[in-house]
């Protein structure tokens, strides 16, 4: 079976991140696919490189790359909640007039077509809120 998933809560404040990770490690461990992983609302914040959790918890960025590396999963960030967030890549870094960006590779800025396309392109899109 073929998954996308959407997370819309951020790391470390509420379970919706930590859930959608481990409900892909786990559909991917029994043999499914999870090719894309759309963040929207709060849940672009999981993409943010500069994101340095205590060693004692789980380093979600490090780990929905992880997916990314090992299983080619796609890491979709809605463009406009991460701008409001103040999430961007190099591109719109420099669009923008800003020094620094703070998302990189392989999460990548994209509208909500991408998570429309999901909806219709794969076997189930789970939710995972606050």
């Amino acid at each position: 079976m073929r998954y996308a998933l959407l997370v819309q809560g951020g790391p470390y404040s509420r379970q919706a991140a930590h859930s959608a990770l481990r409900f892909g490690e786990a559909a991917i461990a029994r043999g499914h696919r999870l090719e894309t992983v759309f963040f929207y609302h709060d849940g672009v914040y999981n993409a943010a490189r500069l994101a340095a959790p205590p060693q004692d918890e789980p380093h979600l960025v490090d780990r929905f790359r992880a997916l990314h590396d090992n299983h080619g999963t796609q890491l979709k960030v809605c463009i406009a909640a991460g701008l409001r967030r103040g999430l961007l890549d190099e591109r719109e870094a420099a669009r923008h007039g800003k020094q620094g960006h703070s998302l990189e590779a392989p999460f990548e800025l994209t509208g909500l077509g991408q998570l429309i396309d999901a909806g219709l392109s794969h076997d189930r899109l789970i939710t995972f809120s606050p």
